[in-house]
Parts: structure tokens; C-alpha cells; sequence
């Protein structure tokens, strides 16, 4: 069974309620993934999600944990929460740049796949801050250095262009809409399986004994709407894509 750890997709929402005179704060935990969640168990992939508010503390600092692993997904979570454990961002004590060690992880052998994401590539305001990072180094395209969202509330169809992809096997040819994406660029090396207005949507890539994979879109809404989730093919992409990382399919 491909075992994945799926850093991010959750947020927290601070919200002040006015009742007339009186106002009164409160704050809820929102999981994005729980669809995606439900669609990969159902494929049998074995996922454990790391909520963003815990990335930053419990995220692996070392090789053996990262072991447990087949593929680390990333999705909607920034470079500094990886970056900034609490002993080095509180305590001012120096700890693994998991950037490297994820880099490391992949040529050693390990899956990444990163989704698209407000806090995800370069991201919102460039917020998210992976350009010129070592996990920039390894994906299979280079990111813009400033805000690269495309946003296409119209709605647009991705295109598969590699139809002998294994991730995209028993798919169509045409997806159901997406409200936007990342722009990047493919590297030399990369191979784009699908395309979503003419820019890569899905690319792969080799990197020493790994793999990576970059998904430009979102993995759940507000990019990734009602049609693309309950499309029969959405557990479907993904699990293909992650049993592809995990090298369990050529």
C-alpha cells in the first residue's frame, strides 16, 4: 500500500459575530481535503494528513522519518512553515532546513507531488515563497519569482497531452472545469502530462532515484469546484499519481 504524507490543506478562520450592540469572537479548524481524503482511501492509499498549523513542529527533521513514507504531498502550505520549526522561530536554535532534507529524500528515492494553492508555488503575494528554494530544485517546474496565480472563474478544461501516462490511464482526454491555477514553467527534463490553458498543469519529472510531480491546481475548492470533485475520475488521478511517485508503476 502507497503510504503518503499530505502536509497542509487546513486553515484556521478567526471570525468576530456583531449582534447588534454586542460582538463575540470564535475560531474553527476548516480541513480542505476531507473529499480528497475520502477519495484516495477509497483507492486503497494509505495517507496521513499533517494539518498546517502542526507543519511547522511535527513535520519529519530527519531521513528515517521521512522513510515511513512513500511520497510527501504538499498542498497549500508555504516554505516558512517548513522552514521555521519552533526550537529555531521561539527557542533561536538551529534545526534541519527540511527544504534540503526533502530535497535529499527524493534523490535518495522518495515521491513529492506539490498541488496548487494560495500558499502553494510562489503563491498569493508570493506568500508561499518556493521560488529559488531546494524544493523548487527538484519539482518539474521552475516557479515564477512573484504572485502566480491565474484565476479562471469562467471555468476551464484541463487537456491531457501524454495519454500513455500511467497517471492519466482510463482517464479522458478532457477534464471537468477548474477556477484557476498556478503558472509555471516545465523544465527541459519534465514531462507535462496535461495542460490547462496552454500552461502545464500536471508535469512529472525523474530526479535521481525519485520522483516529482506538480499538480498546478487546486485539490479542492475554491479552484477545484463541485464538477471536478465529483468527477468519477478525481480519486482516480490521484491515486494513480501517487502510486506513480511511489514508483509502484512504471
Amino acid at each position: 500500500m502507497v503510504k503518503v504524507l499530505l502536509a497542509g490543506e487546513s486553515w484556521v478562520s478567526a471570525t468576530t459575530d456583531h449582534k447588534g450592540f454586542d460582538p463575540f469572537a470564535h475560531t474553527q479548524v476548516e480541513i480542505g481535503c476531507g473529499r480528497l481524503l475520502a477519495a484516495l482511501s477509497a483507492e486503497g492509499i494509505d495517507v496521513t494528513h499533517l494539518r498546517s498549523h502542526d507543519v511547522a513542529e511535527k513535520f519529519p527533521l530527519t531521513i528515517e522519518e521521512l522513510d515511513k513514507f512513500d511520497v510527501v504531498l504538499l498542498s497549500d502550505v508555504g516554505s516558512n512553515t517548513l522552514l521555521l520549526h519552533p526550537d529555531t522561530f521561539v527557542h533561536g536554535r538551529p534545526t534541519p532546513n527540511r527544504l534540503k532534507l526533502v530535497k535529499d529524500w527524493v534523490h535518495r528515492g522518495g515521491g513529492l507531488m506539490m498541488a496548487g494553492g494560495y500558499l502553494s508555488f510562489q503563491g498569493f503575494e508570493g506568500k508561499a515563497n518556493y521560488h529559488r528554494t531546494p524544493i523548487e530544485d527538484v519539482l518539474p517546474v521552475s516557479i515564477d519569482p512573484f504572485d502566480d496565480r491565474v484565476e479562471t472563474p469562467e471555468g476551464v478544461n484541463p487537456r491531457v497531452v501524454a495519454a500513455d501516462h500511467t497517471i492519466v490511464a482510463g482517464l479522458d482526454a478532457e477534464w471537468p472545469i477548474l477556477l484557476g491555477y498556478q503558472h509555471t514553467t516545465p523544465k527541459s527534463d519534465a514531462q507535462v502530462v496535461a495542460t490547462v490553458e496552454d500552461d502545464a498543469l500536471l508535469a512529472t519529472r525523474t530526479v535521481g532515484q525519485g520522483r516529482t510531480l506538480a499538480f498546478t491546481s487546486d485539490i479542492s475548492p475554491h479552484w477545484a469546484p463541485e464538477e471536478f470533485m465529483s468527477w468519477d475520475g478525481y480519486g482516480k488521478l490521484f491515486a494513480q499519481a501517487l502510486t506513480w511517485l511511489a514508483g509502484a508503476s512504471a
